[in-house]
């Protein structure tokens, strides 16, 4: 029952892509909430902007940065993941008529 991993698979490279096309995602939203959330955040209470009743750091670390997220990962799926069958391909069909030709 075990089967040979065929790496040469281009649902590989399909997968591989996909992942770093993640990591990268995942890179730009820790630096989007680093950044604003350190960037404005980093100063003393008293000079604080406020957006929505929120100091202005955690409104567009956390707020924004989710809607950007959001919309960013919702485009990156439609325009550059593609949908990939998980089950093994199809043996060559050729192959099995003649087989089963002999057969007759």
């Amino acid at each position: 029952m075990s089967r040979e991993i065929d790496e040469k698979d281009p649902r590989f490279k399909v997968a591989n892509r996909e992942a770093l096309i993640g990591v990268g995602l995942v890179i730009f939203n820790f630096l989007w909430w680093y950044g604003f959330a350190y960037g404005l955040g980093s100063r003393p209470v008293e000079e604080y902007t406020y957006v929505l009743g929120m100091p202005a750091w955690f409104f567009y670390s956390c707020v924004v940065g989710f809607i950007v997220m959001a919309v960013l990962v919702a485009v990156v799926v439609k325009s550059f993941f593609k949908d990939v069958p998980f089950d093994d391909p199809e043996p060559d069909k050729a192959g099995k008529e003649g087989a089963e030709e002999d057969a007759e």
